[in-house]
Parts: structure tokens; C-alpha cells; sequence
């Protein structure tokens, strides 16, 4: 064991759920480490937008700032590491990382987040994050009235075509095989000049990450300037899962304090919601910290008591 002491909070995942809760338990006096092995989802992403306050700051800048002002606080510290491990015993939780050394806490949160599995279009993961995309919020703005694409297909696209519609009307939609609409879906985006190409896609041509067309088995070919698409999302970490945390479909459950199924483990940011937003990680993280420290206030404050009560 390299490290006697306990901690009040491990945080594993140094992103923005991650540093959010940590500046709130850093104001709060709380003893945090921060693990983090700095491999974010937003990673190719040049610029973050809807952060108000931060609109366009790129995602390289902003997690910067954001962690030179948390680590101003003398009680948190960072460390670059993978998280191995997480053991719970006798009320303490003991965490191992990739070196071998190990950490103990009286709470652990997740700010592990959710990773993107990318499909086997070549092109694709080049593009993703600059002008292959996943919301409009984020992205919608800037490429607003641009020949765009939705990949997808069934519900999946003809959600994203409606909502998309609203950004642009150069629109069609690339099903990469049958299309499995509704009747009813079908006619909607008929009525709304939506293209659906069915056809199977064989690449992305694109510069640098911006995209230029696609191109399709059969050699045709389709300019647009920008596409969105929702990949196959996992969770960026296994651990909670191993430890016997509740889900709900591919996200960690929480209560509104983000609080999860195991008493002491917190979680926050896109490991539980499929809100994947800068804004909402930053919140989830506020909101994890300061009720981490209601909490580890709650056992000081009652100790005496309880064990008090337990020898009546």
C-alpha cells in the first residue's frame, strides 16, 4: 500500500463530471484524488459549443482551465493513472491502478463517461467529432443550412431527420442498407423532400476530417458537407459494472443526487444519462460533490450518536 492515509473521495475519471465534483469537495476541505487517463469522448473535437461562457473554447482548452483552477485547492491532486480495480472493505474502498499502487477512500465517484464504437466505414472515425456528429446543440449551428447526411437507419434516422430538419432542409438520409421505416415514417419524409439512399456506403471522402462525400458500393457518390450519426455507446469503464452497480439499458443508475444501487459510490456525466453535454456533465458533477459532502458530513456529525445508541 503506497498511500496509509484515507481520502474522503476517489473521483476515477478527470474530465468535466470528474473536475466539476472535485472543485465543489475542494471548497468543501474534502481530501480528493482524481484518476484519469485522459482519453475524453470529446477528444476530436475542435470546438465546444452551447457552454455558456466558454462557447468555441476547444475541448484541449477548456479541460486545461478547468483543471488548473480545481488543483488551486490544496486538498485535491491529480493523478495520471488507470484505475484498475475497485474493492469495497469494512466501509472503505480501496483502488487499484495500472502501476500496481493502491488508494484507499471513504466514497469513490465514476466520471468514467461513455465511449463510441465506431462503425467499419473507412472515413468515418476520421470525421467524427468535426464534421461526422452526434447533436445539433453541439454542433447544429455551424453547419447550419450545409448538404448533410444522417447515417442511421429506422427509428434512429427518422428521429434524427426530423430533428435535424430544423437546422437544415439539404438533407437525406443514408439507411447503409434496408431502411426499416413506417409507412407513416416513410411518407413523413417524403413530404418533408428527406432522400432516403439505402444503398450500402463504402467510404468517406473527406480533408483533414471534413467531410467531402460519400461514396457508395455501387460507385455513386453523394456531396455533403456534414453528417450525423449515433454509433454504438458502451460504458469507457467496466468497474462499476463489476461491482454490482444497478442499470438502466447501457447507463449507471442514479438518484437525483447521483447517488448509485452501492451506498458510497457516486456517478456522473455520460456513464448515467444520455444527456451527453458538456453543460450537463458539469452540472451532474456539482451536484455529485456537494451531496458527497452532505453525506460525509451526515456520518461525522451522527458518529458519536450512533455508536452511542448502539450500547443502549
Amino acid at each position: 500500500m503506497n498511500e496509509a492515509r484515507v481520502s474522503d473521495v476517489i473521483i476515477i475519471g478527470g474530465s468535466y463530471a470528474g473536475l466539476s465534483a472535485a472543485m465543489a469537495l475542494g471548497r468543501s476541505m474534502r481530501s480528493v484524488l482524481i484518476f484519469d487517463s485522459d482519453n475524453p469522448c470529446n477528444k476530436p473535437t475542435p470546438a465546444a459549443h452551447n457552454l455558456l461562457g466558454h462557447d468555441g473554447c476547444s475541448p484541449a482548452e477548456l479541460n486545461k482551465i478547468s483543471r488548473e483552477q480545481v488543483l488551486k485547492y490544496p486538498t485535491v491532486s491529480l493523478r495520471r493513472d488507470l484505475v484498475t480495480d475497485v474493492i469495497q472493505s469494512d466501509g472503505i474502498f480501496e483502488v487499484e491502478t495500472s502501476p500496481g499502487l493502491k488508494y484507499r477512500a471513504r466514497k469513490i465517484l465514476f466520471a468514467t463517461g461513455i465511449s463510441d464504437e465506431m462503425p467499419d466505414i473507412a472515413g468515418f472515425s476520421d470525421c467524427w467529432g468535426i464534421s461526422v456528429l452526434h447533436c445539433p446543440y453541439c454542433h447544429g449551428y455551424e453547419i447550419k443550412g450545409e448538404k448533410t447526411a444522417i447515417i442511421a437507419s429506422g427509428n434512429t434516422a427518422f428521429e434524427f431527420a426530423e430533428m435535424i430538419s430544423h437546422w437544415t432542409s439539404n438533407l437525406t438520409v443514408l439507411t447503409n442498407g434496408p431502411a426499416n421505416f413506417s409507412e407513416e415514417q416513410s411518407l413523413a419524409l417524403e413530404q418533408n423532400d428527406i432522400n432516403v439512399i439505402e444503398t450500402t456506403i463504402d467510404r468517406l471522402e473527406h480533408e483533414k476530417g471534413h467531410l467531402k462525400c460519400v461514396v457508395f458500393t455501387d460507385g455513386a457518390q453523394l456531396e455533403v458537407n456534414a453528417a450525423y450519426a449515433r454509433p454504438f455507446m458502451k460504458q469507457q469503464c467496466d468497474l462499476p459494472e463489476r461491482m454490482g452497480c444497478e442499470f438502466h439499458s447501457i447507463h449507471i443508475k442514479v438518484d437525483h443526487n447521483q447517488t448509485t444501487s452501492i451506498a458510497g459510490v457516486s456517478a456522473a456525466g455520460d456513464n448515467c444519462s444520455a444527456l451527453r453535454s458538456l453543460s450537463n456533465a458539469i452540472a451532474a458533477g456539482g451536484t455529485a460533490g456537494a451531496f458527497i459532502n452532505k453525506e460525509l458530513i451526515h456520518e461525522t456529525f451522527c458518529k458519536d450518536a450512533n455508536r452511542m445508541l448502539s450500547h443502549t
